[in-house]
């Protein structure tokens, strides 16, 4: 049996939903209502399916993989250092420990204030954190336009930076003036 009977002989024994030919379009010719009257849900033939937010595209284009693995690092290495300097001056935080490894970083601040968990999200070019105050986050590099490697990271959903929100926080916690707005990749693109 060739090649070809074998094809054909599959596809007679297939459903027709699942046989496309290269002559008919992805998406029936037949007009769809806007919605489905019966349960009031909107109706979009054309609707891609997936678990993807639009902006997570938008974010992954302003900057390539290499950019993004050279200021996410950079970024969490400097929010390591600026957290255990923290660590080391506040006398009441004897028990906070910060692990910084295979780009996840865990600031664990002891029984009253949390854990804060800040990782690395690559194939979204994302740094996620996870708040005990403030709940999780997902943050996009926003690059400046003379230079890509500089920038910051942003909670689009309001605004608010990476380090806006640490610098509160934290310094809530500590109880002292805190300044992660000196730190790499915190600076608003003016």
């Amino acid at each position: 049996m060739s090649l070809l009977a074998a094809f054909r002989n599959c596809a007679r024994r297939s459903p027709r939903w699942i046989r496309v030919t290269c002559n008919q379009p992805l998406v029936s010719p037949v007009s769809h209502p806007p919605h489905d009257i019966k349960h009031g849900v909107n109706f979009n033939p054309r609707r891609h399916l997936s678990s993807m937010n639009p902006n997570d595209f938008i974010a992954a284009s302003l900057i390539d993989s290499v950019t993004f693995e050279t200021v996410c690092s950079d970024t969490l290495e400097s929010l390591c250092d600026y957290f255990e300097h923290l660590v080391e001056e506040a006398s009441f935080l004897k028990s906070a420990d910060i692990i910084y490894g295979d780009g996840v970083l865990t600031v664990n601040l002891g029984k009253p204030y949390g854990t804060y968990v800040i990782n690395r999200q690559s194939p979204n070019r994302q740094i996620w954190l996870s708040s005990p105050t403030s709940g999780p986050k997902r943050y996009d590099f926003i690059p400046e336009k003379s230079a890509i490697n500089e920038g910051y990271w942003v909670y689009k959903h309001d605004g608010v930076s990476l380090h806006e929100l640490l610098q509160e926080e934290i310094g809530h916690i500590v109880q002292k003036e805190v300044d992660f707005l000196s730190l790499p990749h915190s600076k608003r693109v003016k």
